[in-house]
């Protein structure tokens, strides 16, 4: 059986993971697996069942509870959570600072991490990107890349896509959101942001997406032994 051919892309928020991710799976062929959206959905299910932050044991069992399905390629990837679609809710503010608390909750990771290599190692390939993927989810992925960029710059890239759902989100509100999730991704206990040490890193502050997009796919193509698929995945 050939071995899928991983992709993984680490940073923080704002850093252009998803966008990036999307792209550079849409152009090889490569599932896309969004697993901050995995984080979000459960964030979402936790907030339903009435369990709080702080209340680990219980976020736990939520992440083991909550069927999320990933479907679509990489242009149109659609969340589900318990059979119900929730890709416009995820993107909210308030699941994003779920993400975050859940995320930080080692039962929570475990689980999730987890199903992502199930997704990952099913098929012939993938592009996952998140916060852990090259150093925990896949350490021996084919091409790590770890995005990062200036806070005020990951501010404003942020603050242009909340702005099409709340008008009156402002800058200094959105970086001061990023630099607490940077604080909170850095020093969790279980699995924190780190650049795994055979990341190609890349600082995407004063480059435009398609700069980043070629530098990112050369690396790929000399990498990759063939091309792969698109598709489908249930978490």
């Amino acid at each position: 059986m050939t071995k899928p051919f991983i992709v993984a892309i680490d940073g923080p928020s704002g850093a252009g993971k998803s966008t990036l991710g999307r792209r550079l799976a849409r152009e090889l062929g490569l599932l896309y697996i969004d697993t901050g959206a995995m984080y979000r959905a459960v964030a979402l299910a936790a907030a339903a069942a009435g369990v709080k932050d702080s209340d680990a044991e219980g976020l736990t069992c939520v992440a083991h509870r909550a069927r999320v399905r990933l479907e679509g390629d990489p242009d149109s990837l659609r969340v589900f959570l318990d059979g119900r679609d929730v890709s416009e809710e995820i993107r909210g503010e308030a699941a994003g600072r779920g993400a975050s608390v859940v995320s930080a909750v080692p039962g929570v990771r475990r689980e999730l991490v987890r199903r992502q290599r199930e997704l990952g190692e099913a098929g012939a390939g993938c592009v996952l990107d998140g916060r852990d993927i090259g150093t925990v989810v896949f350490p021996s992925a084919d091409v790590k890349f770890f995005l990062t960029a200036a806070p005020e710059a990951r501010a404003r890239r942020r603050l242009e896509e909340e702005r099409e759902r709340d008008a009156a989100r402002d800058f200094e509100e959105t970086l001061a959101d990023i630099n607490d999730r940077d604080l909170r991704d850095a020093t969790r206990a279980d699995s924190p942001l780190a650049i795994a040490d055979d990341a190609v890193v890349i600082d995407t502050t004063e480059l435009s997406v398609e700069e980043v997009f070629d530098t990112m796919l050369r690396t790929v193509r000399d990498r990759q032994p063939g091309g792969s698929r698109r598709g489908e995945a249930e978490a």
